[in-house]
């Protein structure tokens, strides 16, 4: 047994979907699939004879829930965990919970032919096994696959053109705009929890699929003072009120007059995600200009970095959470080597500094 590979164990009550994810790790070379479990409670043994670096978890499972025994894990025995969840709202909101005890991301298990359909998923699966494996194990949380391929890698071009001057800026509204990747949901609400209830319009993309972004709303609805919703076309952006890209679709931000609107898109994928950080950034830094303040916190890959350099550029103030409390410091990484940052921040200091800067 080889021992500089990511080992992992699957945890999964279907013999074919553990026969189809042994296969599809045991492919990649710096994986090694060194035990599978049928429930929790087989899991339970393996875990302590075999050591593994990384758990794949079933959300749903016999004799113990998948809940019980992450949380029961996280207590007793913390390591990266990546959930293998269905694309339902229960399963939503079940992957959200788990992501709120501490598995890393997750992957969605297709709802037909399953064996072909978790081959598709076969390189998302082994890059989160892996960034899982060199994960913090504190606010964790998720990175949803792209919701499309992109035969090529679209820039946030596709959808926005590059702003060749700034416009003139006459209103005084205040938006935030928050771009998130893995890690993101747990971030993302300790960011709003700190918010007060009359904070200005705050705009959202994090890397979600279709059937997440609802559930996902809701339970930032349900632990911040302000009102958040799924973003709709058209919707205006109010202070004391949150809007989240829904997932499949980028999420604009549009001037009406005076007034400031969300608007959708069912553009290309950019830097392979629909909705994208890059997209609406770049939004902000055509419409609100320095009267935008853009944060850009946990995630996987470079998404977002170009777009905060746009805003920085057009007078926005720019904040990156820091290295040491982000899940991966990948965009907010990214964000820096850009240029576009103004100031880096331990996550829980971030609410505090914007809401002192615009006070």
């Amino acid at each position: 047994m080889s021992s500089n590979k990511i080992k992992a164990l699957i945890i999964d009550d279907s013999a074919l979907v553990r026969e189809v994810l042994t296969e599809i790790l045991n492919a990649d070379p710096a994986l090694e699939v060194i035990g599978t479990a049928s429930d929790p409670l087989i899991a339970r043994n393996k875990i302590k004879q075999l050591n593994p670096d990384v758990l794949t978890l079933d959300v749903e499972m016999p004799r113990m829930d998948g809940l019980t025994f992450l949380s029961n894990l996280m207590r007793l025995r913390p390591m990266p965990v990546v959930m293998v969840s269905s694309l339902t709202e229960n399963g939503a909101d079940i992957t959200l919970q788990a992501l709120e005890i501490g598995a890393v991301d997750f992957v969605s298990k297709p709802k037909l032919d399953i064996a072909h359909g978790l081959k598709e998923y076969a390189d998302e699966l082994c890059e989160k096994v892996k960034m899982a494996a060199g994960a913090k194990l504190q606010n964790y949380s998720w990175d949803s696959r792209p919701q499309a391929e992109a035969s090529q890698r679209h820039s946030a071009d596709a959808i926005l053109d590059k702003p060749t001057a700034h416009a003139n800026f006459k209103t005084t509204d205040k938006i935030i705009a928050i771009g998130a990747s893995t890690g993101g949901t747990e971030a993302i609400k300790e960011v709003l929890m700190q918010m007060p209830a009359d904070a200005p319009g705050t705009v959202i993309t994090q890397h979600i699929p279709e059937a997440f972004s609802a559930p996902f709303a809701r339970r930032m609805h349900d632990n911040c003072a302000m009102t958040v919703y799924e973003a709709s076309d058209g919707q205006q952006i109010l202070p004391g009120h949150v809007y989240i890209a829904p997932g499949n679709r980028h999420l604009m931000i549009e001037r009406s007059g005076a007034r400031y609107i969300c608007r959708l898109s069912d553009g290309p994928p950019v830097n392979r995600h629909r909705p994208a950080v890059d997209v609406m950034f770049r939004s902000v830094a055509q419409n609100v200009g320095p009267n935008a303040i853009g944060i850009i916190l946990t995630g996987m890959g470079d998404d977002g970095a170009a777009g905060l350099k746009e805003m920085h550029d057009a007078g926005a103030r720019t904040i990156a959470q820091d290295e040491r409390t982000s899940v991966v410091w990948g965009m907010p990484g990214e964000a820096v080597k850009h240029g576009g940052v103004d100031e880096i921040l331990p996550l829980h200091a971030i609410a505090p500094r914007f809401m002192r800067f615009l006070q």
